[in-house]
């Protein structure tokens, strides 16, 4: 592993406690497009793409899916900061990369040019990267690889696979959209779904009512979240959360509600949807990032242009 020093790319970026601030990891796959020098790695191998990057090492990469989400979660650090300059919970951006130190420049050089705050570039050689993720403290990891994304679960830590897609950048303030089952909550009643149909799980639910669901392999991430969004006030603050859940208001929003009260994580707006399409709500959203479990739902973000992340 080699980690570059921050204070030797941006002398004025301010320096977080780990412990305190929410971390973020991201791939340099999931905030830049690099499909085109990965497929040159798949076919020629590593020595050539090497090569390519040293030889662009100038030219800035283009913005991947998280690039704007990134760019958001700034804009709330700058609103933290100017609203109290010694406040120590902010969001801290690391760039884990398989790419070796030499061919890293190129990375480094468009994260300086974008005016990105990474607080670390980790340059790692090994094939698990995910191990050094609590070692860090990551809260959050984004990876366009899938098996990353699972040995970063099974680690306990809040995960996701994003599919390449052009996005358009959304303004601010930073919107993030959750799904429910199986990523805010546990996929119990997922699983009474698959085995008992619709009736079953309506039923369930409705039992169940009082008991606040299991933990999703989001719930972590989004409790940060809202720890930040608590110090401000609803009219300004820089941060808005959705629910967007398949699950029907009537029959199964009371739950999910309730489960939400019993955490103390408030969510500015929830979207049940009874089955239906996410897509065209999440088009008007425009968040700058949407978690879910459902292939076909991340499927019709993506066909709206919504960058999405999948939680496997």
């Amino acid at each position: 592993l080699r980690c570059v020093p921050p204070t030797l790319l941006f002398p004025f970026l301010l320096q977080k406690d780990p412990s305190k601030a929410l971390v973020i990891a991201v791939t340099t796959r999931a905030i830049f497009n690099l499909e085109e020098e990965h497929q040159l790695y798949l076919e020629k191998g590593k020595e050539e793409y090497v090569r390519h990057q040293q030889a662009n090492q100038d030219r800035p990469l283009p913005p991947g899916t998280a690039f704007a989400f990134i760019q958001a979660v700034q804009y709330v650090n700058k609103k933290i900061l100017e609203s109290n300059p010694a406040e120590e919970d902010l969001f801290d951006i690391l760039l884990l990369s398989n790419n070796s130190p030499e061919s890293g420049v190129r990375i480094i050089n468009s994260a300086k040019h974008y005016g990105l705050e990474i607080s670390k570039f980790c340059f790692v050689s090994d094939e698990d990267s995910t191990q050094y993720l609590k070692s860090h403290g990551v809260k959050l990891f984004l990876s366009a690889d899938r098996t990353d994304v699972c040995n970063a679960l099974r680690r306990g830590v809040s995960a996701a696979l994003v599919f390449q897609q052009e996005v358009q950048a959304p303004s601010t303030p930073l919107r993030v959209a959750f799904d429910g089952d199986a990523v805010l909550f546990s996929d119990e009643t997922d699983q009474v779904f698959r085995e008992q149909g619709l009736e079953g799980a309506v039923q369930y639910e409705r039992a169940m009512e009082a008991v606040p669901m299991g933990e999703g392999p989001m719930k972590a991430f989004a409790m940060h979240l809202g720890k930040i969004h608590k110090k401000f006030n609803r009219e300004e603050c820089p941060i808005r959360t959705y629910l967007v859940t398949a699950r029907s208001g009537r029959d199964m929003g009371i739950r999910a509600i309730k489960t939400l009260r019993e955490w103390g994580l408030a969510i500015d707006e929830a979207f049940f949807m009874d089955g239906a399409p996410k897509g065209p709500i999440l088009a008007q959203i425009q968040p700058h990032i949407f978690f879910d479990d459902g292939l076909h739902n991340i499927q019709g973000a993506q066909d709206m242009g919504v960058p999405s992340a999948w939680v496997p």
